[in-house]
């Protein structure tokens, strides 16, 4: 709840080629879904959209504008040909948060050594906090604590409330 009895929006966007052609079911949404929700977030299911930096943006935006003020997306995070999540994510941030992103990293790493590739940011903007996390479930589950633990903070202080 914020401080006036409201409980805050989030938002999740799974952005998957494959996914958005329904050739395979998201599974990586749904997960960051439930974990907002028993984080006390107003969230609704997962929007998918495809892969690449302009579909990501316009999401982003979207979201931005529909009141969320915390949004993960889930995918593009990787090396691939077609993973542009951070390219269309660093165009909406005003400013990044570098260290959400390092410990995200630093916990896939110790899951497994592909966690360093991930290249997901994570930052505010227009007074919501957003952060990219990989596709895979188990990404999820390792990193939506993580984004839990710092949300409410972040939203207070872009609500102007002290620290």
């Amino acid at each position: 709840m914020d401080e006036v009895g409201t409980t805050q929006r989030a938002a999740v966007i799974t952005v998957s080629d494959r996914s958005a052609r329904g050739e395979r079911e998201d599974l990586s949404g749904p997960e960051a879904v439930a974990a907002l929700r028993v984080g006390g977030f107003d969230c609704e299911d997962a929007v998918v959209v495809p892969d690449g930096a302009d579909s990501v943006e316009r999401a982003l935006v979207a979201m931005i504008a529909a009141g969320a003020v915390v949004i993960v997306t889930t995918g593009g995070t990787g090396l691939g040909p077609r993973d542009e999540t951070p390219e269309g994510t660093r165009p909406v941030l005003e400013r990044e948060i570098p260290g959400i992103a390092e410990e995200l990293r630093r916990i896939g790493a110790a899951e497994k050594p592909a966690g360093m590739l991930s290249r997901g940011l994570a930052g505010v903007a227009r007074g919501a906090l957003v952060v990219n996390l990989p596709g895979s479930p188990a990404a999820v589950r390792s990193g939506m604590p993580v984004v839990l633990s710092v949300a409410r903070h972040v939203t207070g202080q872009l609500a102007g409330e002290d620290h």
